[in-house]
């Protein structure tokens, strides 16, 4: 399977699921605020609405989903990750340098062995260059 069509398929399940949680992945974890004393702080939890208390539980939702997808290798990846957002870039990240060296070993061994050489069917046993 290609990194696009697994990006794809998961984007595709989280979304299903909420769109509220595929937001959280997206922009981060919300975290209710308000303004004292000219600047922004965070709002304490007993006096948070019922639409910030949904919209901070999107980004739990989220790494609950994203945790439970992984194996043991990738969770230790992403396991020291504060939001969903940062283990989905840390994944992100890992996942397509892999691809990008994969496909550069790739063009490289092709190049190394543009001329290739195979037997001639036998009695003769010639080598033949192909390019």
């Amino acid at each position: 399977m290609t990194r696009h069509r697994s990006y794809a398929r998961s984007t595709g399940r989280i979304k299903s699921i909420d769109q509220g949680i595929w937001d959280g992945i997206e922009n981060g974890s919300f975290i209710p605020k308000i303004k004292k004393n000219g600047s922004f702080i965070k709002k304490p939890w007993s006096q948070w609405t019922n639409e910030e208390s949904e919209k901070a539980t999107f980004d739990y939702c989220a790494k609950i989903i994203i945790t439970s997808a992984l194996d043991s290798k990738e969770f230790f990846r992403i396991a020291k990750c504060e939001s969903a957002k940062e283990m989905w870039d840390t994944l992100k990240a890992t996942h397509e340098s892999t691809t990008d060296l994969k496909k550069s070993k790739t063009r490289r061994r092709r190049r190394k062995n543009k001329k290739v050489l195979i037997y001639a069917s036998w009695p003769k046993r010639k080598m033949i260059q192909v390019v």
